[in-house]
């Protein structure tokens, strides 16, 4: 067996294809020991793929293209969040946008994954960062809904299906980036192309459970709800809700690849919020090489 160290955040069903590949099997039968590092910190998971402590990362797509312009080595091999499936989520009393002015807004990192969409949200209703709100980086879904329950934060981005629980417990919907947004590869696959480019036979086989483990998710919903109890501690109820929103909304990519035009979409957004005209001028393909999960997608047909 070819052991491999896999990065993800936190435990939220953005690894559903993850846990689905390591419980169906389709790990093992690429001959792949996966070791799976949950990670709070979606800087942190970035930081230790491009120093060699991961082999893979399911990580934040921003953290990539940051890490490029620096002069790394990252690149997108496969996709993951190719759609936005967050809601804005606020305590009790807060009804709409305007009414953020003043407000403490949880995000996953300041220089990447939600606040980029978190700035544009508020500025189409004329509130400007950092002006009118204080952007505290919290880390992901479970850390922000955890501190909108203590009162340490007052508004979050709370994906699937984290904010259909933070509704029905009486907190306030404030909308989806969805709207703006309809493409945007908020997580993806991630590795470092040097240690690829040595390993490609491993990163196929990898591929090749991944791209299984999106088929069989589309395939078995009800089945998914046992992998969903297991690692994310959800309901069946729940869990069902989140496969709708994931898998039949194609937020997750039943080819499993990046989008050209997801990618594209959050170097758009995130030049223009963060002041980076150079950005804008690059294309999302510098970033994402489609050899290993073609590889991978011929050698199962």
């Amino acid at each position: 067996m070819t052991k491999l160290r896999v990065g993800a955040v936190s435990r939220n069903y953005f690894n559903m294809p993850l846990w689905a590949a390591q419980h169906r099997g389709f790990f093992a039968r690429e001959g792949l020991e996966v070791e799976l590092h949950l990670i709070e910190g979606i800087d942190e998971v970035t930081r230790r793929l491009a120093a060699g402590e991961l082999d893979i990362d399911l990580g934040v797509t921003e953290n990539v293209i940051l890490e490029r312009e620096r002069g790394g080595r990252l690149a997108i091999v496969a996709g993951n969040v190719n759609r936005l499936p967050f809601s804005l989520i606020a305590r009790a009393g807060i009804g709409s946008i305007p009414e953020l002015r003043g407000a403490r807004i949880g995000v996953s990192s300041i220089q990447a994954g939600s606040s980029s969409l978190v700035m544009e949200l508020l500025a189409r209703h004329g509130l400007r960062y950092p002006d009118d709100y204080t952007l505290l980086p919290v880390g992901p879904i479970l850390a922000r809904w955890r501190m909108l329950q203590s009162g340490e934060i007052d508004a979050g981005l709370q994906g699937a299906p984290m904010n259909r629980i933070a509704i029905e417990q009486g907190y306030s919907d404030l909308g989806s980036p969805r709207a703006l947004f309809p493409d945007f590869q908020f997580t993806s696959v991630n590795v470092d192309m040097a240690w690829a480019s040595a390993h490609r036979e491993t990163v196929v086989a990898f591929l090749r459970a991944y791209i299984e483990a999106h088929r069989w998710l589309r395939a078995n919903k009800e089945a998914s709800r046992a992998i969903a109890a297991a690692e994310a501690d959800l309901s069946a109820e729940h869990a069902d809700f989140a496969w709708d929103e994931m898998v039949e909304a194609e937020i997750f990519p039943p080819d499993a690849r990046a989008s050209v035009a997801a990618v594209q979409a959050l170097i758009d957004v995130s030049a223009l919020i963060r002041a980076l005209p150079g950005r804008a001028k690059l294309s999302a393909e510098s970033y994402i090489d489609p050899r290993f999960v073609d590889e991978a997608e011929r050698s199962l047909a």
